[in-house]
């Protein structure tokens, strides 16, 4: 039996990229993963089969409080899939929803989370959410910010991009390792060293830079539109789009950066993420 160890990000962060990497480091493969192969490896913790098992009745017809207490139980569920550690990707806030914790922390060994420039999360996540920008930039302000439950996810919790951030990251920890969504693009074997490393590892040299080069965006933009992938949302041309930072430079206004600096401030001045200027 394994303990759990998070990828955790707000969504559109880079969370898939970094199930890519481990996948294909950990699993030691000479071919990129299957895209839809990704939960084979790393667990989606909002998938309603987790839960399901613990319900006394159609998880649609549970109140909102017993569906909170059930996905806890399915989370430890989730330490009998493997003996060891167990990957499980996540994109609720570290906080609690109808009075439980969204992260069952009694069987948590630990957590990667990965950060990215709000200012260039409104521009991937707008796409995503198929929402304009200022409507975006609301959602990412919103803490009752959230996915619905559907027919596959149950609810999930997000907050604002601030919240988000500060509930992963304000507590340091050996048990958590923090990357930059940037950092990962402008060093991306230095960086998926480091998580390497944090993990206990010691790969080879030309197994880890085999591994980050069967997950770069290249890699997985191709296997995206040679064979799909379940997670693109249905409105979506594609679920990898550019991969790249700073695009908020040629496209938000003056005005939408000012909304976004002026809501999450604290959290990007944390990261390096304040404008000149702003």
């Amino acid at each position: 039996m394994g303990a759990l160890i998070w990828l955790a990000s707000y969504p559109k962060s880079g969370n898939t990229w970094m199930r890519s990497f481990l996948h294909n480091l950990l699993r030691d493969v000479h071919e990129p993963v299957p895209l839809d192969r990704l939960d084979d490896f790393c667990l989606g913790e909002a998938f309603r089969s987790w839960a399901e098992p613990h319900a006394s009745k159609p998880l649609d017809e549970l109140p909102p409080q017993e569906l909170a207490r059930i996905r806890l139980l399915g989370q430890a569920d989730m330490t009998k899939v493997f003996h060891d550690s167990v990957f499980v990707k996540t994109h609720n806030y570290l906080g609690l929803a109808h009075g439980y914790p969204l992260i069952n922390m009694d069987v948590t060994a630990g957590a990667i989370y990965i950060v990215r420039n709000p200012l260039d999360v409104v521009l991937s996540a707008r796409h995503h959410f198929n929402v304009d920008i200022d409507r975006m930039i609301g959602i990412m302000g919103s803490p009752n910010a959230g996915a619905p439950m559907n027919a596959f996810l149950m609810p999930e919790v997000f907050s604002t991009w601030s919240e988000h951030v500060r509930s992963w990251t304000a507590q340091p920890s050996p048990q958590l390792l923090v990357v930059r969504y940037e950092d990962l693009i402008a060093d991306p074997l230095g960086q998926f060293g480091v998580v390497a490393r944090f993990l206990g590892l010691a790969p080879p040299q030309e197994r880890l830079e085999r591994a980050v080069r069967l997950s770069s965006f290249v890699t997985l933009k191709a296997l995206e539109e040679t064979h799909g992938f379940r997670e693109k949302p249905a409105h979506a041309p594609a679920f990898f789009r550019e991969g790249k930072r700073d695009q908020w430079r040629d496209v938000l206004t003056p005005e939408q950066v000012a909304r976004i600096v002026s809501a999450h401030r604290q959290q990007m001045a944390r990261f390096g993420y304040v404008p000149e200027g702003y």
